[in-house]
């Protein structure tokens, strides 16, 4: 009897070790929802909709683009949070989950807490575009006529909260101009009004402007990363004018704090797959990005020390939403 009991008991406890391995052979069985935090047509979508076909192909189940835009990004966030751990729903993300942390007084969630690292996707770089119609060359032209007219100058975003926003702040306070902010919906609402000088400039991630500044719609002063850009070396750094100035932006994936570890493996490899693919590194070259491969563990680490960062921009620009 003692010997049968004791075969139970090992059979159990080989039972509970091979479960969690036959569920990740079995994912996924079914579509996976991937969450944008923004509208459709915007950088964040462009770049969620690349991937998506990615993991599609490679993971054989249809992974579909769901846009979810508003607040910063945050409408988007709350989603995932609030659906279940199990590797269905998953969350691009970018710099704006970072800064929602200490810019938002009142979020229904913990970021870091709530979610858990899958990968990093690309870094990439802001860039600082204006109506070609605008007299300005340059950025110390910007700010010359800036703070001879102060208050006349709007910088739009692609809402509150965002990497987009937050670049235009740490520029107003760098260069102590008196520019209005003005949100949008997603930066693609933004174009037909920067467009028509409604709005007169815009910090958009790169994959959103690139093609307007290709096709002379719009005048790109500075890239908003330290140092010039790889691939567009003609584009100065605003850094050379605003010494100091610096918003690095970056995107990957997250989901819902406790899916399963063998889970975040498989998307995880998923991505890394496409970050190696020489096809799909061309894809992100031509949205201006540069290839992120990280673990799960170093894209936490990322989102913890973005965190910490964009909390000091803010307090030195001294804003907050409620």
């Amino acid at each position: 009897m003692r010997t049968l009991r004791t075969a139970f008991l090992v059979f159990g406890l080989a039972a509970a070790l091979v479960v969690p391995a036959l569920a990740a052979d079995k994912y996924p069985s079914r579509p996976i929802r991937f969450v944008a935090g923004f509208p459709a047509g915007g950088a964040v979508d462009i770049t969620a909709r690349v991937m998506a076909d990615w993991l599609s192909s490679d993971l054989g189940q249809q992974v579909v683009v769901e846009n979810r835009g508003g607040s910063g990004g945050n409408i988007g966030a709350a989603a995932v949070v609030d659906s279940p751990p199990d590797g269905y729903t998953i969350l691009f993300v970018g710099a704006n989950n970072a800064i929602s942390t200490s810019l938002y007084k009142k979020l229904p969630f913990d970021f870091i807490r709530d979610t858990a690292p899958v990968a990093g996707i690309m870094r990439l770089t802001n860039i600082m575009v204006i109506p070609p119609s605008l007299p300005f060359k340059t950025v110390a032209d910007f700010i010359a006529y800036g703070k001879a007219n102060p208050g006349k100058l709007s910088f739009a975003s692609s809402g509150n909260g965002t990497s987009v926003h937050m670049s235009g702040e740490l520029f107003k306070a760098m260069t102590g101009l008196d520019m209005v902010h003005v949100p949008y919906r997603g930066s693609a609402a933004a174009y037909p009004d920067l467009m028509t000088e409604k709005v007169h400039v815009l910090f958009d991630n790169l994959p959103g402007s690139i093609e307007f500044v290709r096709s002379g719609q719009l005048r790109a002063l500075g890239v908003t990363v330290a140092k010039r850009w790889p691939g567009l070396p003609d584009i100065p750094a605003i850094a050379e004018t605003v010494p100091g100035y610096e918003a690095s932006i970056w995107y990957g994936i997250s989901v819902p704090k406790g899916t399963p570890p063998e889970v975040v493996a498989i998307l995880n490899k998923s991505v890394a797959a496409a970050l190696a693919d020489p096809k799909m590194k061309a894809k992100l070259a031509e949205l201006g990005g540069v290839p992120m491969p990280m673990t799960p563990a170093e894209f936490g680490k990322l989102i913890s020390d973005e965190t910490d960062k964009w909390a000091k921009v803010v307090k030195f620009a001294n804003i907050s939403v409620d």
